[in-house]
């Protein structure tokens, strides 16, 4: 073993292979693997070996889709095999709510370029001839999905990063992982310590142990699973082709052919988490016991879909760990608030997803940002709040979930409530239905009196409808009021401070007393932040955005740090309301010891003032598109801060309102929403936030050279919105859009505007396309709905209200 490297991978499964080759790829040659056993052992080894594209996230499903198709390059540059058997697969339908997903998940597919289609019983009955298809409404074909030998392919990406220059240990445990004054490491292991410049912790079942070796707690945890393989069977081995791969959600099922039987593993609902006190050092190429109790329910409706199974004998039972985080997509990327630290853990379908991994793990690395937005599994969406008491039951729900339908709107119960503000006792006794944001939970609306609290997870317009209705009428007519404690919220302060934010951000710093909105960009020039920027005097300045963006905004800021300059999050120690409407000014009146008239109080203004009983901090702006303020207090002022708010606006009309009311109420101005109009896949010239940057400035913020380049060639797409013709289900996100018969772009967000009695979409369409007002379809749920380009805001289009 070498005593130096400029990495080091910890684990030898496919994952910490896959990154090794890809490093390799990308022309980082000096890459040592560190295998505490041999190659494959822990979770790899006894994988069943399927992949498949299907993913609600549509950049991992990209993701996955350039794992497949990465199989036969490995074989081209190894000579090995990878025991590839290409089949296709059909994931069954047998409910209205079922087909509704896979609908939607086709129709993301066809502006992706991956070719699924929508199949019906006749169809299935050729693909897939051993299912019973009693009750089955249809089914999604994938021609991509199939399965693999684990080994071989594990072996094939060692050998590819071999043949790169990497250097791969085997039989080398690790000890010890020391952080370097110089941002390096010490990997001390049993054969002697490596200084290596970066550390990957591609360790598995023992991603937990070999974070906690510097103090790190990553939230993941194993789950035993369990396969099972039959004896010969004649329908199959008599077939004359392969049988494709069958995934029956109903029966938490999967299926496909093993040699001359059937493998079918199950996602059962009497899951047991692992390891709950850590995966023993000993443990690598043994299997868990057989325990056919917890999966007797899933065998009996197996034998009812498949009743070939009833008549075949068990040839082996494979019954192993392996890991999932909370959400159950992996966590990947630079951890926060360790220098060169990196993860690329919780891969739980290493063979659909370990490609997709290594590519981007390996491009952040050495490009400095992956090529796509991956923030669906980077380790940075989990904040330093989240818990082993937390992170354990939510992994068992999404095992439990595996194959449950995936609404749009569905609030997940398990380990809730964890994070409350002190208006959550408040709110419940006035009906709220809380959802949850980053562990903490948020009301998305208030139940109306002799209404359910809890909403119908639906991909139709839900029971919270009326109720959101009454909400955004009463913020258009008169007065709402709405938390702001899920907002992030960072305190820059220093002599410096002006300066950095000039180069952190590609808007203007504002003046004392001021705000401004500014994007935040990567080096290539991409969103990774939309920003309120508010100066409280030369060198203090608050900033607002996304709350689930914590950790992924720390990061870039510890990433970018200088001297004279200090950020610190105070999200969780700031929080208030913002109250907006017609009445919004009048009510603020009442209560502040100040001026707070048009002329004091303009729009982007930012003012300490003291309001009943609290100092706060008021910012004139609302994201709701109407007059309002946004009133920011430290968390132990909330409750009274509330008290003589809602005193004071009762003859007003005052009404709390929730984030179902919120995302309609910005659809109204068409303001963008992070992660959905707003995120690393886009730039500030294709979505409009150019308007907020300042290319002219000196300052050579981070981005600025890609910005002005895209400035000079103009954008090759621009975000749009529709008025769209419905029916009763509205755009979610990642609809296509069609013109003339052709998929030209895709929505990322939309909703029913209340105000406006519309169904509203944004998206994306080339710039050729945007002549004139083009009538395009956006198909949404398998059906062409008609849409009109809209060309101004449907409320207060000349922003008069907002500005007045």
């Amino acid at each position: 073993m070498k005593t130096q490297a400029r990495v080091c991978i910890v684990g030898g499964g496919v994952v910490g292979c896959s990154v090794a080759y890809h490093l390799t790829k990308l022309g980082w040659r000096d890459v040592t693997l560190l295998e505490r056993s041999e190659l494959t052992s822990g979770s790899t080894w006894h994988a069943a070996g399927g992949f498949h594209t299907l993913n609600g996230d549509t950049n991992m499903a990209a993701l996955q889709g350039y794992t497949i198709r990465l199989y036969k390059e490995l074989e081209e540059i190894t000579g090995l095999s990878c025991g590839l058997h290409h089949v296709g697969g059909v994931t069954l339908a047998d409910t209205p709510e079922r087909f509704d997903m896979l609908k939607a998940e086709r129709a993301k597919h066809r502006f992706m370029g991956l070719e699924t289609e929508i199949v019906g019983p006749e169809e299935i009955a050729k693909l897939a001839p051993i299912t019973n298809l009693d009750g089955i409404l249809g089914g999604l074909y994938d021609p991509l999905d199939g399965h693999l030998d684990p080994s071989g392919t594990t072996h094939a990406y060692a050998r590819a990063a071999r043949i790169g220059g990497a250097e791969i240990v085997t039989h080398c445990k690790v000890l010890e992982t020391n952080p370097r004054p110089d941002g390096g490491w010490d990997v001390v292991t049993e054969q002697g310590t490596l200084v290596a410049e970066h550390l990957v912790n591609a360790a598995g079942l023992w991603a937990r142990e070999v974070a906690a070796m510097t103090g790190l707690y990553l939230p993941l945890h194993p789950m035993e699973h369990q396969y099972i393989v039959t004896d010969d069977i004649p329908e199959i081995y008599e077939r004359g082709q392969e049988h494709p791969h069958v995934m029956d959600p109903a029966g938490e099922s999967y299926l496909r052919q093993e040699g001359r039987g059937l493998c079918i593993g199950f996602y059962e609902q009497k899951a047991r988490p692992w390891a709950v006190d850590g995966t023993p050092w000993e443990f690598g190429h043994e299997l868990l016991p057989d325990d056919f109790d917890k999966i007797e329910d899933s065998i009996a409706f197996a034998y009812r879909r498949f009743p070939v199974l009833e008549r075949a004998g068990v040839k082996s039972v494979i019954h192993g760990p392996f890991t999932f985080a909370p959400d159950g997509n992996p966590l990947v990327g630079p951890v926060p608030g360790l220098r060169n630290y990196w993860s690329a853990c919780a891969v739980m379908a290493g063979f659909s997803q370990g490609g997709g991994v290594g590519l981007s793990l390996a491009q952040w690395m050495a490009e400095g940002e992956p090529e796509r937005d991956v923030f669906a599994m980077d380790v940075a969406r989990f904040g330093k709040w989240i818990t082993p008491g937390y992170t354990r039951p939510k992994v068992l729900e999404n095992y439990q979930r595996r194959f449950s339908v995936s609404y749009p709107n569905e609030e997940l119960p398990a380990a809730r409530p964890f994070r409350t503000t002190p208006l959550y006792d408040t709110f419940d006794e006035m009906g709220a239905v809380f959802g949850q944001q980053y562990g903490l939970e948020v009301v998305n609306y208030f139940a109306l009196p002799g209404e359910p609290r809890f909403e119908t997870p639906s991909f139709r317009r839900s029971n919270a409808f009326e109720a959101t209705r009454q909400e955004v009428m009463a913020v258009r007519e008169g007065v709402g009021i709405n938390e702001v404690q899920n907002f992030g919220k960072y305190r820059v302060t220093g002599p410096a401070a002006r300066a950095w934010l000039d180069r952190i951000m590609a808007g203007q710093i504002p003046a004392p007393g001021r705000l401004a909105l500014n994007p935040m960009l990567s080096p290539a020039g991409r969103i990774i932040g939309d920003f309120t920027v508010a100066c409280l005097d030369d060198e203090r300045f608050q900033l607002t955005a996304s709350y689930g963006a914590q950790d992924f905004h720390m990061r870039w800021f510890e990433q970018n740090a200088a001297e004279g300059v200090a950020v610190e999050n105070v999200s969780d120690r700031l929080t208030g309301f913002q109250i907006a409407g017609p009445r919004a000014r009048d009510l603020l009146a009442r209560v502040a010891h100040t001026d707070v008239s048009a002329q004091a109080l303009r729009f982007l203004d930012a003012r300490h003032m003291d309001i009943g009983l609290c100092r706060a901090l008021v910012q004139r702006v609302s994201y709701t598109g109407d007059l309002g303020y946004e009133i920011y207090v430290d968390a132990m002022d909330q409750r009274a801060l509330w008290s003589v708010l809602w005193e004071a606006g009762r003859d007003l009309g005052l009404r709390p309102f929730g984030m179902r009311a919120m995302m309609s109420l910005r659809l109204d101005r068409f303001f963008g929403a992070w992660m959905h109009e707003y995120g690393p896949d886009y730039t500030p010239a294709e979505t409009g936030l150019d308007r907020f940057m300042r290319l002219e400035k000196p300052a050579d913020f981070i981005g600025k050279t890609a910005a002005l380049e895209t400035a000079q060639r103009g954008p090759a797409r621009r975000l749009v919105a529709f008025e769209v013709e419905a029916g009763d289900a509205d755009v979610v996100a990642y609809e296509p859009i069609w013109l003339d018969g052709e998929v030209v772009g895709f929505c990322t967000s939309g909703g029913w505007s209340h105000w406006a009695g519309k169904s509203v979409a944004l998206g994306f369409l080339p710039r050729d396309c945007l002549s004139g007002v083009p009538a395009v379809e956006i198909e949404i749920l398998g059906r062409m709905r008609p849409a009109r380009m809209l060309t101004e805001p449907l409320f207060d289009p000349e922003g008069a209200r907002l500005r007045g």
